[in-house]
């Protein structure tokens, strides 16, 4: 009986002291991660993720695991060493320390590393992961969502950290951090592409890309910017001078015309909340000033014969004359043009409005003739679209209106201003996209604003463009 007790104390004091070498084993590499959270402060791209990512684990080493423990590290090394798959940049994602001659020292020579050295590598790994996910989500460079604004997760849909935490349990580890991509049909196939390019074809992964896959990367980038999910959605891209209505099964194209270089209509999203038909057109100031009243003092007829008139800022309709006109020219504080419907109206016979900053709108135009034209940019900034009553048509189907319909037709017959409301509002977001796959091939389009550049430069970090690169 005394010999029992005597070995049970001993087993129980033999764990004892193994738990508490485990406990100070923990306590340690709890330190050494929080240390190190702190020593790279500044050299994390998302240091208060990484401090919530840990936190959330208990401070406990994720990476760097004892023998015989299964991580997902190498997943994620393969990932990061192929980023420009992605059309993404190694260089943002730690290189110099996060080699695999430094993964096998650390996990084929454990007791060869201190846990500080573990640590340091667990902790820049996260960093890099999670801006690896990032970049992904929402793009590396978008203006309405910089890095402040994700590391901090004030009003996000997607954070990272915890995103990341989960996908360590699941079994595919690769798939399930590259689920965060954009999943809309011109994303998928482009980076279909930019894998057969960067993954299937030998090459370097560490080098500058050519002009292609640089063209092709920015535009991923751009399209990482929309975060639309609706999968009913107009989309305009400017370069192509195309509207694309969107349906689950189905896409409907419409010709556009876009602003010129010196009035470019502006990329945004937005939701179309109703279309009004024999619009009245209140000409914006600049338009005014500078191209119709000039016309006007030459020609006495020119606003009668278009359907013009100016009011003063009350209200008050003006008699003019060419002597009130030159007035206007020299005071034209207070002052504003309207168009009346009618077919000569600048905005033809349907327009459709969306709220956005900038006062632009989607209209129909009696110009047809220029929808004949390769190139489209000859407006102020709003988009004119051909064929626009058949969209607002479409529009109402979708909306569950399609009874609306002939009311539309006998509206435009007659020349009556009339709006229709949705009663679900249609997203819509105007793209600037320079290129796109069609059936498996990249089609590219003029650079109309000089866009590429500056964006290419910003996202590769080259003081050149491809253009001047490739000369070399």
């Amino acid at each position: 009986m005394k010999r029992s007790f005597k070995v049970l104390m001993t087993l129980v004091l033999t764990l004892s002291v193994f738990n508490l070498k485990a406990e100070q084993r923990d306590t340690t590499i709890n330190r050494a991660i929080q240390e190190q959270i702190s020593r790279y402060r500044n050299e994390l791209q998302y240091p208060q993720s990484v401090e919530r990512f840990y936190k959330q684990a208990g401070y406990k080493m994720i990476w760097i695991a004892p023998i015989h423990t299964k991580t997902p590290l190498l997943e994620g090394m393969l990932l990061l060493d192929c980023v420009l798959q992605f059309g993404l940049s190694h260089a943002d994602y730690h290189p110099a320390e996060l080699t695999y001659d430094h993964v096998r020292q650390l996990t084929e020579e454990p007791n060869h590393s201190t846990p500080t050295e573990k640590a340091g590598f667990d902790v820049l790994f996260t960093d890099a992961l999670i801006s690896f996910m990032n970049n992904l989500h929402y793009g590396k460079l978008n203006a309405a969502y910089p890095a402040s604004r994700i590391d901090s997760a004030t009003d996000l849909e997607f954070s990272a950290d915890s995103f990341l935490l989960l996908s360590i349990q699941n079994k595919d580890f690769m798939t399930t951090l590259l689920s965060v991509q954009p999943q809309t049909e011109e994303y998928i196939q482009m980076q279909g592409y930019m894998r057969l390019l960067k993954g299937q074809y030998l090459d370097d992964c560490y080098e500058v890309p050519e002009k292609e896959v640089r063209q092709i990367a920015i535009n991923m980038e751009r399209l990482r910017w929309i975060r639309n999910t609706e999968p009913f959605y107009l989309q305009i891209n400017i370069p192509s001078y195309t509207l694309k209505l969107h349906e689950a099964d189905s896409t409907y194209t419409f010709k556009l015309v876009v602003g010129k270089p010196e009035a470019p209509t502006p990329t945004l999203e937005s939701k179309v909340t109703y279309f009004t038909t024999a619009p009245e057109w209140k000409v914006p100031q600049k338009i005014f000033y500078t191209e119709l009243l000039p016309k006007a003092i030459k020609d006495s007829n020119y606003l009668y014969r278009n359907h013009y008139a100016i009011y003063d800022e009350k209200g008050n309709y003006i008699e003019t004359s060419p002597a009130v006109l030159k007035q206007i020219r020299k005071d034209n504080k207070g002052y504003s043009m309207r168009q009346s419907s009618g077919c000569d109206n600048a905005l033809g016979h349907i327009v459709f409005r969306f709220p956005n900053s900038f006062d632009i709108y989607l209209h129909d135009t009696p110009e047809q003739k220029l929808f004949k034209k390769e190139e489209r940019a000859f407006s102020h900034g709003c988009v004119r679209v051909e064929h626009a009553q058949q969209l607002a048509e479409l529009l109402l189907k979708y909306d569950g209106a399609a009874e609306k319909i002939g009311d539309v037709r006998l509206a435009i017959k007659e020349d009556k201003t009339k709006s229709f409301s949705f009663k679900k509002p249609v997203p819509i977001q105007i793209t600037y996209l320079t290129c796109e796959m069609k059936e498996g091939i990249l089609i590219t389009y003029k650079d109309l604003y000089n866009m590429d550049e500056r964006l290419e430069m910003a996202l590769y970090g080259t003081e050149l463009p491809f253009a001047v690169n490739r000369k070399k």
